[in-house]
């Protein structure tokens, strides 16, 4: 009789890339709160129109980006001693 193999699922290599992904869903959730604080939103009397609309939410997730690279809010840093717990890494 064999017994199937079942393969763990996979682990990210180092810790870098679990930092990565930390500062990823930090950037998200960012991106989501100046969203909903109405960053990027087309003013009534004067704006880009409809081309401004389009484009509002990369610029609301390039910022996101930047504040996580200055430091963020420390949601990077509690996520990933979280994934490293979990992780045993």
């Amino acid at each position: 009789m064999e017994i199937p193999v079942v393969n763990a699922p996979a682990r990210p290599a180092n810790t870098d890339q679990i930092m990565d992904v930390a500062q990823a869903l930090e950037a998200s959730f960012l991106a989501e709160m100046l969203k909903s604080a109405g960053l990027g939103e087309t003013p009534d009397g004067f704006g880009g129109g409809a081309g401004e609309d389009q484009f509002a939410s990369f610029l609301r997730e390039e910022q996101a980006k930047q504040m996580t690279q200055a430091g963020g809010i420390g949601l990077a840093e509690a996520l990933f001693d979280a994934m490293v717990r979990s992780a045993n890494v």
